[in-house]
């Protein structure tokens, strides 16, 4: 049986997610001291979604110590695929190439990037052909 998708995270709940996964498991003060820099968050507003994002069922809550710990239930990986697969279906009729085409026409893609999007076309393409 799938595991059902959970729900899509608002932009401040994303923010919240990131810290998250770049950090693993953190207090709301640990939350608070890497959003008050880049967002201006405050101590209780990072509070208060953390309670939402709980019941939304986005991260668990470990109550073993005085200050509880909060972490992501799904992985970058996963919350972002859905966030893909949802967009691709609103917005793009579910046209893989249509994403592509905007995405990369949207914001410069760096040598780099371009190699390594090169490199899994290759590796879709034998995939494909197996």
């Amino acid at each position: 049986m799938p595991k059902p998708e959970l729900p899509r995270p608002t932009e401040a709940e994303l923010a919240i997610l990131r810290v998250l996964w770049e950090r693993g498991p953190s207090t709301v003060r640990e939350v608070t001291d890497v959003l008050q820099e880049a967002r201006g968050t405050g101590y209780t507003t990072a509070l208060k979604l953390l309670q939402i994002m709980t019941e939304k069922g986005l991260v668990q809550r470990d109550e073993t110590s005085r200050a509880h710990a909060y972490e992501a239930v799904a992985s970058a990986e996963t919350t972002q695929r859905q966030l893909v697969t949802d967009l691709l279906d609103r917005a793009f009729g579910g046209s893989a190439r249509q994403l592509v085409l905007q995405a990369l026409s949207a914001k410069r893609a760096s040598r780099d990037e371009l190699a390594e999007i090169r490199s899994l076309l290759d590796e879709f393409e034998k995939k494909a052909k197996s």
